[in-house]
């Protein structure tokens, strides 16, 4: 494979590109990089100016400014420039944004909760009066359970939807989640490593400032004591619960590892392979044995253990070899997962092929 030259496209959050440079460090042998702030004035200048095989890209999924930022400048490189990107556009079209990815689901028949979005405040007052209770009202944008709130009233929900569209608007509870597994170890971590803290830091303050006032989405609550979290990257599957805690899954870092069913992993193929999406985690409702439904999607997404899988106590992955799924032991998430992101995008440009389907 001859060497190639990528560019990694940096978004707001000083550190969030490192798991992109160390995979390419890994693989310094056959990869150059280079990283690209995509936020500057001059971003597109920084890149056509030079020959990159490939763009390596990491959405935002702060704030919405910088969520439109970031799709709206990789949608010309990637579709009107011609640079393969990895992960596909569509994949970053639908990552932090429910509300395209509700249309998404619904476009493309995938199973998922019934969901709901108004951008007129008459429109979802009327809805009210029918709706069954609780419902789960969302925010757009943001991840590990934050801007989700389970609205038991009508009460509850009428006062969410007047304050949305008061000029107030919803904002997302954020700060240090202490209750999470493993807080005063990540404590420690930061306090001795005060650039992350400060990075922390200004992470809250970018959150706070994320105010939705323009629509409502609403989805119908299923009852649920876990989620499965299932993961494809290239040819590679992985899965395993988040389970809950108080009454979200997302963000409670709390993890079963028990042997995934196959059927799961059907289900998982089968949706990825509709857009040809290959860096994906779907994370899925399983309110009867069997039967999944899609509740968030995101193709860049956060891993706490050294793995996504075990099956028997053991690491690995699954992949589909003629229609049938074999188990791999490994160590394939290392760096995030990250490092098998790029061992597939590398593949991918060595054919000369498009990571994002025809």
């Amino acid at each position: 494979m001859n060497k190639k030259k990528l560019a990694i496209l940096r978004n707001e959050v000083a550190e969030d590109h490192l798991d992109w440079v160390n995979a390419c460090k890994e693989m310094s042998q056959i990869v150059d990089y280079q990283i690209i702030d995509i936020t500057l004035e001059d971003w597109m200048e920084q890149i056509t100016s030079q020959s990159f095989d490939g763009l390596l890209a990491l959405p935002s999924g702060w704030t919405t400014p910088f969520k439109t930022l970031y799709d709206e400048r990789l949608y010309i490189l990637h579709t009107i420039l011609g640079y393969p990107i990895f992960p596909s556009m569509e994949e970053i079209q639908i990552y932090e944004n429910k509300k395209y990815l509700s249309y998404w689901l619904k476009a493309n028949k995938v199973p998922h909760p019934r969901t709901w979005v108004f951008y007129h405040e008459k429109e979802a007052l009327q809805f009210l009066k029918t709706a069954t209770l609780p419902l789960v009202a969302k925010m757009s944008i943001g991840g590990g359970g934050n801007g989700v709130q389970i609205l038991k009233t009508r009460g509850a929900v009428r006062h969410y939807i007047l304050k949305t569209f008061s000029g107030h608007g919803t904002t997302q509870s954020v700060g240090p989640k202490w209750r999470n597994k493993g807080f005063f170890k990540r404590v420690i971590h930061k306090l001795r490593h005060l650039q992350e803290l400060k990075n922390k830091f200004i992470q809250y303050q970018h959150l706070r400032s994320e105010v939705q006032k323009d629509f409502v989405l609403f989805q119908e609550f299923i009852p649920h004591t876990f989620e499965w979290r299932a993961v494809r990257i290239g040819d590679s599957f992985f899965a395993h619960k988040k389970l809950i805690k108080g009454e979200k899954a997302s963000g409670s870092l709390l993890k079963g590892y028990e042997n995934p069913p196959l059927e799961l992993m059907d289900f998982l193929k089968a949706v990825t392979d509709k857009r040809g999406f290959l860096s994906q985690a779907v994370d899925m409702f399983e309110p009867e044995k069997g039967q999944y439904l899609v509740n968030e999607m995101q193709c860049i997404f956060g891993q706490s253990d050294p793995y996504q899988m075990l099956v028997d106590g053991t690491p690995g992955r699954y992949r589909n070899i003629q229609g049938k799924w074999v188990f791999e032991p490994g160590d394939f998430n290392r760096n995030a997962s990250f490092l098998l992101r790029l061992e597939y995008f590398l593949e991918i440009l060595s054919k000369n092929e498009s990571p994002v389907p025809a």
